[in-house]
């Protein structure tokens, strides 16, 4: 009995003893790959890596599916850094010596790479320039006449024309800018009551201010004075301006010998006219919006909505 008392013992105490000798290593789990999830297990032959400060789980990732992520962060350049996305830490990579000839072709390549916005910036600015340039040479010609304009322009220094023809298309798009209707239509509407002149013109015969909107309604509750400027509107009114100059010049002031006098009656007889139409159909929408009413939803009231669609319509 003793014996096998003394045995007993001594397997306990062996057992313990070797319980407490294991590494911690080998009770944690098998490494697990972060990006696709498999254990050691599930591949024993892949090539395993720790290339940040992470603890745990995550600390752990497959060779190849780093590579695979670093390419996706890297986005084909090879300088770019990476960091791991828990930790921040840098990863190191490194890259085999290629030889001379292919650190001289990563330059050249990093160097045009970098280059290329630039010359393509400047590709479309000297192509703006010269369009500039031709557009100005022809609105000579157009203006002055094609003789005239071309005995004009051989004469003059070329510095005169690199600086003066791009010059003509920018002033005609600064000119555009000015909205001159606008102002002489505040100015109108603001003093309609100080000169009574101003009521002998049709589109401000009514009184908008007594008749449209109730007593308490402000200015604010008015509709704005002024339309949202169109890029296109702009550039295409601008452009279009010599051409049509010339034209009203022609139809109107035919008796007129100077072809350059006679485009520039024709430019101030369009933009005159023009502004006329324009503050007239700017001060009607005007009436017509400070008299809008929104009726009650009635059976007479809907009948009449529907009956005035058709017609519009129609």
């Amino acid at each position: 009995m003793g014996t096998n008392t003394a045995q007993g013992s001594q397997s306990q105490n062996s057992s313990i003893e070797s319980s407490k000798g294991t590494p911690i290593g080998n009770k944690e789990s098998g490494r697990y790959c972060w990006v696709c999830f498999a254990s050691e297990e599930e591949d024993r032959e892949a090539a395993w890596v720790q290339p940040c400060n992470c603890r745990g789980t995550t600390k752990w990732v497959h060779q190849t599916c780093l590579q695979r992520w670093v390419d996706e962060k890297q986005k084909g350049g090879n300088m770019t850094k990476v960091t791991c996305p828990q930790c921040q830490t840098e990863y190191i990579i490194i890259f085999p010596n290629m030889g001379m000839l292919v650190l001289i072709l990563d330059s050249v390549d990093s160097f045009i790479y970098k280059g290329c916005p630039f010359m393509a910036a400047g590709i479309v600015v000297g192509a703006v320039y010269w369009s500039a340039v031709t557009y100005g040479a022809i609105t000579v010609m157009q203006v002055i006449g094609q003789k005239e304009g071309l005995a004009i322009m051989e004469q003059a220094d070329p510095l005169i024309l690199l600086i003066g023809l791009p010059a003509i298309p920018v002033a005609l798009l600064l000119g555009k800018l000015i909205r001159w209707e606008d102002a002489l239509l505040n100015f109108m509407r603001k003093n309609i009551n100080k000169i009574p002149i101003i009521r002998s013109i049709p589109p401000f015969r009514f009184d908008i201010a007594t008749t449209t909107r109730p007593e308490s309604s402000t200015e604010n509750d008015l509709p704005p004075l002024t339309s949202p400027v169109s890029a296109t509107r702009v550039l295409c009114g601008a452009l279009l301006l010599p051409t049509i100059s010339t034209f009203f010049g022609k139809f109107l002031f035919d008796s007129v010998k100077s072809n350059f006098h006679r485009t520039v009656l024709g430019g101030l007889a369009f933009i005159a006219l023009k502004g006329c139409l324009k503050i007239y159909h700017k001060q009607q929408n005007y009436i017509r919006q400070c008299r809008r009413k929104i009726l009650d939803y009635t059976e007479s009231n809907i009948s009449t909505y529907v009956r005035n669609n058709r017609r519009q319509n129609d």
